[in-house]
């Protein structure tokens, strides 16, 4: 019996994980563009919405940043933006921990980077070339690249045509960032039971917002969602 590949890293597994990401470009491509569009007609500077897309990189995150989002900042603000952040992305953490044999004699560096560009499309690819055999690290570091600059490229495009468009309302661009989350939940419909934690969220939001000012509700219904998901399943 042939012992098992070692982990190891090649320009060929670059290429290859370019190639692999191919399908989740068309998601990559129209979640992108959906954030830019709505970043340019919240206001923000081409910087301020690239620089969100390359070092955030997490699309939830950002679309509900700019519901966030204040013309002057306040440290309260700045918190809750954080935290709202922090709790939307916990689940990286879960992601980067199933990366750790694959990666632990990577350079520091390399590791890093790979869990910076980290994606659920990213990590679904990997562990798949992974769970098949693969072990060259150049696929999942490939792959995270070529979807990062998909996802700039995609956000530049979006916020040029925001940005095209004098009155958003005139032609229902305002309503992009709530149609874009309710078409999302789609193809998160698995029955009943798996829809309840979206139930008490959504509940637990709508009383927070009527009591608590500010955007204390995002936070508050985040978390809720994340118990109840937790004690059904």
């Amino acid at each position: 019996m042939s012992p098992a590949p070692r982990p190891h890293f090649s320009r060929a597994g670059l290429r290859h994980g370019v190639r692999a990401a191919l399908p989740a470009f068309p998601g990559f491509i129209m979640f992108a563009i959906a954030f830019g569009t709505a970043a340019a007609q919240k206001g923000l500077s081409l910087g301020e919405t690239l620089g969100l897309s390359a070092f955030v990189y997490a699309g939830a995150s950002q679309m509900v940043g700019l519901e966030i989002w204040q013309q002057v900042w306040s440290p309260t603000t700045i918190l809750t933006i954080v935290t709202v952040t922090a709790v939307v992305n916990a689940r990286m953490i879960l992601l980067g921990a199933t990366l750790q044999p694959w990666l632990k004699d990577e350079p520091l560096a390399r590791t890093a980077l790979n869990l910076f560009l980290l994606t659920e499309a990213g990590w679904l690819i990997g562990t798949r070339y992974h769970n098949q055999g693969g072990r060259d690290v150049g696929v999942l570091l490939g792959c995270a690249l070529i979807l990062w600059l998909v996802w700039l490229f995609a956000t530049l495009t979006g916020y040029f045509a925001g940005a095209l468009v004098p009155e958003p309302r005139r032609f229902g661009l305002d309503l992009v960032m709530p149609i874009f989350f309710g078409v999302m939940l789609v193809p998160l419909w698995k029955g009943a039971k798996s829809a309840l934690p979206w139930l008490v969220a959504g509940v637990v939001s709508l009383i927070v917002h009527a009591l608590v000012p500010g955007y204390a509700f995002i936070i508050a219904g985040a978390l809720a969602g994340v118990v109840a998901g937790m004690l059904i399943e």
